[in-house]
């Protein structure tokens, strides 16, 4: 059995991305890792080939800047790595994502569980979010709690929305069509996914903000929204976050040391709306989180 992993990256070093952590994050349980490399004006493809490890493969490509919406590009670039994945298994990690060294050989252990069972299409991982800094995790509704990171590689996976996630569909043409697909069958996974997207300088959250939104919105709206240059990422503008007291991956260990910011939790100042207050309420309660969307059909 082989397992292919994949990834897609632009700018990753203009953008401070932790692409090179995530991509040796994964590696050791990867037969080959395919990695979509945009055209990128910084040394980001440079990088990734002084990683020199004979399993990752670039594939060179031009991001369609036309595509503007939803993150269209996301999800095309995602796919051309998948589309040349040869492992009967795919697990996809995104540029700012790292999955633990204690928890990594999880995942192959759980792929071999099941890989005689062709019911089971694919592993639901849980996720961290990390906000602010690397001892709070945001945990509102507004964060997906699991996604789908590992699934067969069948004919007909394409990657769902923005690369979010990924479904089934019946055919390419049906997918770029606008087919809704089939949500994948899933085991829950025992490994988390480690997501940096909020854990940097203000000033470089600013610009990695606005850059990632370019590709959801138009240069009016983004120039709206970004025209004072000195207003930089207010990480006070949080819902609800909860504090992280386990161990980070290892390679996260250099940018952890470099931390020059210092974010204050006051749980006192949470900006949540009241409709979100009572669902917390009854989550924290319960245990149940009320209309969660799920793109995926949990198996028990």
């Amino acid at each position: 059995m082989k397992i292919s992993g994949f990834s897609f990256i632009r700018n990753g070093i203009e953008v401070d991305y932790p692409f090179l952590e995530a991509i040796q994050s994964i590696l050791p349980i990867c037969d080959e890792f395919i990695v979509a490399v945009g055209d990128s004006t910084d040394n980001t493809r440079e990088a990734i080939v002084n990683l020199k490890s004979d399993k990752i493969k670039i594939i060179d490509t031009v991001w369609d800047l036309s595509k503007r919406t939803g993150g269209v590009v996301f999800a095309e670039q995602s796919n051309i790595a998948l589309d040349s994945c040869t492992g009967d298994w795919a697990i996809h990690i995104q540029a700012d994502e790292l999955i633990h060294e204690e928890e990594v050989f999880k995942i192959k252990e759980e792929i071999l569980r099941y890989n005689s069972d062709p019911n089971v299409e694919g592993l639901l991982m849980p996720y961290y979010h990390f906000w602010g800094d690397y001892n709070h995790i945001w945990t509102s509704r507004k964060a997906h709690r699991y996604e789908v990171r590992a699934f067969r590689n069948a004919k007909g996976i394409r990657s769902f929305r923005d690369s979010q996630g990924f479904r089934k569909y019946t055919s390419i043409e049906a997918y770029l069509n606008g087919e809704t697909g089939e949500k994948l069958r899933v085991k829950m996974s025992e490994a988390h996914v480690f997501h940096y997207k909020s854990v940097k300088p203000p000033k470089q959250m600013n610009k990695k903000m606005e850059t990632l939104l370019s590709f959801y919105h138009n240069d009016e709206w983004i120039q709206k929204r970004y025209q004072e240059k000195d207003d930089y990422f207010n990480y006070t503008n949080y819902d609800k976050l909860e504090v992280f007291d386990k161990s980070q991956p290892s390679l996260m260990k250099e940018r952890m040391l470099k931390k020059d910011w210092e974010f204050v939790y006051d749980k006192s100042k949470s900006k949540m709306k009241f409709k979100y207050r009572i669902l917390h309420f009854i989550e924290d309660f319960t245990g149940y989180r009320l209309f969660e969307y799920k793109n995926y059909r949990l198996l028990k």
